[in-house]
């Protein structure tokens, strides 16, 4: 029995470079037909935040602090040689320099191509966000059960 064309990947970090990997997967996948789901759980929720930028999200103090020091998409580290700051940087420079797609033109890309995005409730629910912290384009909230109800008979993968 052949494999349903179907990528499932749940994004864990909210690296630059391991959300670029998640991006680059799920647009290639997509635009050669596969459906393909990511489901942003912990640090990975900081792509699909609609503040890009550092920002008090969360409903405690301390979900605040977690909100504020989790910068937004535009804020992402690199998972080595981060520099202070400087790597996503030098990471963009020279993703523009060969025609290689950013990370924000790659979640453009994905909400273009009808990538389904969800949150992971539990995650969700530890750092103090709500659905209305996140890009419209966030389908729906998840638990565990329902995200593996809808990788069924496709392949995962975790970054």
């Amino acid at each position: 029995m052949s494999e349903n064309k179907k990528l499932s990947i749940i994004v864990f970090s909210g690296d630059f470079d391991r959300l670029t990997a998640a991006f680059t997967l799920a647009t290639g996948a997509a635009a050669v037909g596969y459906e393909v789901n990511l489901f942003f759980t912990f640090w990975g929720l900081n792509a699909i935040k609609q503040k890009k930028g550092r920002s008090f999200v969360g409903g405690s103090f301390l979900t605040k602090i977690f909100g504020f020091l989790m910068g937004g998409l535009h804020n992402t580290p690199t998972s080595r040689f981060n520099f202070w700051g400087l790597g996503p940087k030098i990471f963009r420079h020279l993703m523009r320099k060969n025609n290689v797609a950013t990370l924000e033109e790659l979640v453009e890309a994905a909400i273009a191509l009808g990538i389904n995005l969800y949150a992971c409730e539990m995650a969700m629910h530890v750092l103090g966000l709500k659905q209305s912290d996140f890009i419209h384009e966030v389908k729906d909230t998840l638990g565990v059960a329902t995200f593996l109800e809808l990788s069924e008979g496709g392949r995962t993968m975790f970054i």
